[in-house]
């Protein structure tokens, strides 16, 4: 019988790496996405016309893999959003504006609030808030100026302040019996606060100050009741409450270049900046392509309100009027037009960035690849 021969070989143990890996994905709570996306930029500086914030909500809980950001959200952008994946869309321009009466699949606008519930997507818009802060979009778009100083047309007041009220009145009462009376009866005008008494000594005399901030409704009811008093009424201040402006944060941009530009070679930046081929220009009167630029003034999508009566060498904006325009040219003011949303979308690129900084990276943001503006030249 013939015995076969076996041989043990020894031999290192080997991993086998599988073929595929799947990266966990991270998330974050709806409720704290929006959060933060407050944080980074507060919708108390937006517009007071507009409709910003969490527009659609699916029902909680409700957490976030994928943030999609486009400029404007139409049913081609929703297609696309929700074929990557998007828990949240942040639409720049809200797609919700007007109130709907309705939710039917009559109306396009409509039918996206369908599909953004029915697939659990979200949709938050920031719109004139991300105008105005520091770090927004108009000051993306001065950027294709060049080198320049910038400062807010319109800025922006602290959206909270310590102090309550618009306005301080602040009157004395030379007789203590009268005081009482007076500040009960002040006491009952509402919207009256940080009422607060005061010894002072006039001519010689002890009299008590009086100090209260009240809103502008309850200022009429205050007056009226010291109009009663005509010793009172005619030692009485009324001082108007400003809230401090926010440094770098507003409406609209005043640019100054550092060195004087021609109007040929700013448009060539603001196309290259923009990715445009073509853009609209009108020449201010007397003004020829070969005029210095030192001044512009600018406002992303449709900047006419913004731009009204500021004095500059140039406007830059996505539209105007026809006849707003002409009052420009009249003025001695070029204007350049880039339609509405080319003056915005390229923001969201920057925008993407700075969200995975501010978000720490704790989920994916995409930008939309079929966001587009709905006019061409061709």
């Amino acid at each position: 019988m013939l015995l076969s021969c076996v041989h043990l070989i020894r031999r290192p143990l080997q991993c086998i790496q599988p073929l595929l890996v799947l990266p966990s994905r991270s998330f974050m709570d709806l409720k704290a996405l929006v959060s933060s996306l407050d944080d980074f930029a507060s919708l108390s500086l937006a517009e007071s016309w507009d409709n910003v914030g969490l527009l659609v909500e699916p029902s909680p809980p409700h957490t976030v893999s994928t943030l999609f950001l486009t400029n404007d959200l139409t049913e081609e952008v929703m297609q696309e959003a929700l074929q990557r994946k998007a828990d949240l869309i942040l639409s720049y321009h809200p797609p919700i504006f007007r109130a709907l009466k309705r939710i039917t699949w009559k109306t396009w606008k409509e039918r996206l609030v369908i599909q953004a519930l029915e697939h659990r997507v979200g949709i938050y818009s920031p719109h004139t808030a991300y105008d105005a802060i520091p770090h927004g979009v108009n000051n993306w778009l001065a950027k294709g100026l060049g080198a320049c100083t910038t400062v807010p047309l319109h800025p922006s007041m602290a959206p909270s302040y310590p102090t309550e009220g618009t306005h301080r009145v602040e009157f004395s009462v030379d007789h203590t019996e009268h005081l009482e009376t007076i500040l009960s009866s002040m006491r009952g005008i509402p919207e009256i606060s940080s009422l607060i008494t005061l010894p002072a000594r006039a001519e010689g005399e002890e009299q008590t100050r009086v100090s209260l901030n009240c809103t502008q409704k309850a200022l009429l009811e205050v007056v009226a009741l010291l109009s009663r008093n005509s010793l009172l009424y005619h030692k009485t201040e009324i001082m108007l409450l400003q809230k401090p402006l926010l440094p770098h944060t507003g409406m609209g941009r005043l640019c100054t270049l550092s060195e004087p530009v021609s109007l040929s070679a700013l448009t060539e930046r603001i196309k290259s900046h923009l990715r445009l081929p073509y853009i609209r220009l009108a020449l201010g009167m007397g003004k020829t392509l070969e005029t210095k630029v030192k001044v512009a003034a600018l406002c992303a999508g449709s900047g006419s309100s913004v731009l009204q009566g500021v004095e500059a060498d140039l406007y830059l904006t996505g539209e105007m009027s026809h006849h707003e325009v002409l009052d420009a040219v009249a003025k001695g003011i070029s204007v350049i037009l880039c339609e509405h949303s080319n003056t915005e979308r390229g923001f969201l690129s920057e925008l993407r960035d700075m969200l995975a900084t501010h978000l720490e990276n704790k989920i994916t943001i995409v930008v939309s690849e079929r966001d587009r503006d709905p006019l061409q030249v061709i």
